[in-house]
């Protein structure tokens, strides 16, 4: 059934099949524009589903641009959720919005997220990204047609690798058991993923059979045909096999019309520069077809809107303190993630440790503990995208002895698998080690389902497990090599993706468990040169004006606060780097709130795994009780994720030292006023 008016039921355009594959080089055109000037995305899945796409948005699926929530229209589930650009150029190119629009994708306030949300875009059936959870979705949608006697067909993408999921299998049991015949999933079977060919990292052929096994219909197709996507798609929709779901199983060619990307792995997570946009229009036989450099231009005065409002939220001082900006300390600065794979680098001689892959390897560093190491491959262990029983199978593996590692993103690391942490791992008190990778918003413009803003709530509320968030790679080593070796039991580590600042030095003090108290002592050239960081436990009161206590990635944000209110009010800060979260050095506080009265907690997370942990060792203080203290949060106020450059989330989170600052001086003034109506009071 091609496009219809939701009202008159009338069709709006029927497209042939010389018409569809047309569109589907035109969707792979436009997909490379889009995902050049967004800087980043997912080149070499996108362009392997284009026949689908075209076959299921203009050809097959009933429904309704103008009527996005038509009762009648045919469901589309994204499982997939990193395959979103294909998704929007389904939609785009069936009326939804003006296709030069796309241009903006994985932009800040842009409804063109890196993964799909729903509430951004009309057209979008539901909010993905987290991999293998679309099938359960579509599966209750399913239900509700058939509760309903709705005549709707729920279609679901997935890809092939994500069948590695087993939360897949217990929707393909759930869609065979309740006989859901309008239920269609399509596989979009490129063999190929982050981490190499889906049968070398975990394979999970033969598709076709085990759907069957589980009583789905399979139909299976050239995926670059699209005389047999369309029709294997409307057979699938039109004469379904009463009571059986069924399965399109399409193959198809990772980075398919693009040489340089076909069946590369390194293409799935990649998006193409200027020059490579410009080669493969060309292969595709558009270069003249699409206007490219005219989207570019598009989409980079968009950018300049979306920086010009996010000056306009800043605080403002008398001068520029952006990092590296003149007259400003500078620093260098280095993915904290490097820190991860050199730990693992130096230390993987060690027979007991095992690695654990689960799926983006290099991106988190993990695969630094066998590069150039051949003889450790026999303690690497690939589990694909499978982190629950990854989770599971660290714990065997500890039982027998070994020091398992493993990690991803961190709101999979910490989130996807919790009940496995939390029973198999933490109960049992094994000694495993979980790295939250990619942590907070630096993986920007993947969005909201890829950003662990809430991961330190469940991981510090856990029992036997303790958590650290190291301030900068060298830091973030130093915990590494302490909680790989020296300490025994569950372990979390949490590091950013993007490039931070380098605050401390190989001589820097790392005492796990013990907070380092910063100061800004002196003008120099760097900001590592202008502080002094000694130990908290041997730190002296000086009686500064205030207390930042921050963590992670916010400590240098801390550090940059300090030299604005030094330069602007002339206040004196103590910085507390709380890099051990649990156990959190409780004295340190205690101190910095008795001898400045006036604290500010500093975290690149949901407002409170640090700012309550603070509040509540400060109120329940009995070295405090009648001290005044006023407290003052920085952090995510609770809200999702947002697609955008690491360094614009800052500021649009509003966690920036220019916002540590405000808050601070705000404090200050009502702490000073306070003092000074204490003082009235006392002289009348």
């Amino acid at each position: 059934m091609p496009l219809m008016n939701a009202f008159s039921k009338a069709v709006v355009r029927d497209f042939s099949i010389e018409e569809l594959e047309q569109a589907a080089c035109l969707m792979r055109g436009y997909d490379l524009v889009a995902l050049c000037a967004a800087g980043s995305g997912h080149a070499g899945g996108t362009l392997s589903m284009m026949e689908i796409v075209a076959a299921l948005y203009l050809k097959v699926a009933n429904h309704d641009p103008h009527m996005p929530e038509w009762e009648d229209r045919d469901r589309i589930v994204w499982s997939a959720g990193h395959k979103a650009p294909a998704l929007y150029l389904g939609l785009g190119f069936a009326g939804y919005f003006p296709l030069e629009d796309l241009v903006t994708l994985r932009k800040l306030y842009s409804p063109f997220q890196g993964h799909p949300h729903r509430l951004k875009l009309p057209g979008v059936e539901a909010s993905s990204g987290s991999l293998g959870q679309g099938l359960s979705i579509a599966v209750g949608m399913a239900l509700v047609g058939k509760m309903e006697g709705q005549k709707h067909t729920v279609f679901c993408i997935m890809g092939d690798g994500e069948q590695q999921e087993g939360s897949i299998w217990e929707a393909v049991m759930e869609g065979s058991h309740y006989k859901l015949d309008n239920l269609v999933g399509i596989i979009d079977r490129n063999r190929l993923q982050i981490d190499g060919w889906v049968k070398d990292v975990m394979n999970v052929e033969p598709l076709a059979e085990r759907y069957r096994s589980f009583g789905w219909k399979v139909i299976e197709v050239d995926g670059h045909d699209i005389r047999q996507v369309a029709e294997g798609l409307q057979k699938a929709k039109n004469i379904p096999v009463s009571g059986k779901p069924t399965l399109l199983l399409a193959n198809t060619v990772k980075g398919k019309g693009v040489s340089f990307m076909e069946n590369v792995a390194g293409w799935h997570g990649r998006a193409p520069t200027y020059d490579e946009m410009v080669k493969g229009l060309e292969e595709l036989g558009l270069k003249n077809n699409i206007a490219y450099d005219a989207l570019l231009k598009k989409a980079a005065e968009y950018q300049k809107e979306v920086e010009a409002k996010l000056e306009a939220k800043m605080p403002h001082f008398s001068r520029h303190y952006w990092w590296n900006a003149e007259g400003t300390p500078t620093v260098e600065m280095e993915p904290t993630r490097k820190g991860f794979g050199k730990s693992l680098a130096n230390n993987g001689d060690d027979e007991r440790i095992v690695c654990l892959g689960l799926d983006i390897s290099g991106s988190i560093t993990i695969s630094e503990f066998y590069n150039g190491k051949p003889e450790r491959k026999e303690r690497w262990i690939s589990m694909g995208i499978a982190e629950q029983s990854a989770t599971a199978a660290a714990a065997g593996l500890a039982r027998e002895g070994k020091i398992p590692v493993f990690g991803t993103y961190g709101t999979f690391a910490a989130a996807r698998n919790l009940d496995q942490i939390r029973v198999s791992i933490c109960y049992g008190n094994f000694n495993v080690l979980i790295a939250g990778a990619h942590g907070g918003v630096s993986v920007g413009p993947d969005g909201a389902t890829h950003q662990a803003l809430e991961d330190l709530f469940a991981m510090c509320g856990l029992p036997n497990m303790v958590v650290s968030v190291p301030c900068d790679a060298i830091e973030t080593r130093k915990a590494m090599d302490y909680l790989l070796l020296e300490h025994v039991g569950p372990k979390y580590i949490r590091f950013a993706r993007e490039a931070t600042p380098i605050v401390t030095k190989e001589d820097t003090p790392f005492v796990f468990g013990t907070a380092n108290v910063i100061r800004l002592r002196r003008q120099a050239e760097q900001m590592i040169d202008a502080c002094d960081t000694v130990l908290a436990s041997e730190y002296y009161n000086e009686h500064e004006d205030l207390s930042i206590i921050a963590c992670g990635p916010m400590v240098p944000e801390a550090m940059r606060a300090a030299y604005i209110l030094k330069q602007e009010f002339g206040y004196e800060t103590r910085v507390l780097n709380i890099h051990t979260m649990k156990p959190i050095d409780r004295d340190a506080i205690v101190r910095a709130a008795k001898e400045t009265a006036v604290v500010v907690t500093a975290e690149e997370h949901q407002i409170g795994a640090l700012a309550w942990r603070v509040s509540g060792i400060i109120t329940e203080s009995l070295e405090l009780f009648g001290t005044p203290v006023i407290t003052g949060a920085i952090g995510v106020k609770d809200r999702f994720g947002d697609s955008g450059a690491p360094w614009e989330l800052i500021k649009e989170f509003e966690v920036s030292a220019e916002h540590i600052a405000q808050k601070a001086t705000e404090l200050i003034g009502i702490a000073k006023g306070k003092k000074e109506e204490e003082r009235m009071v006392l002289a009348h």
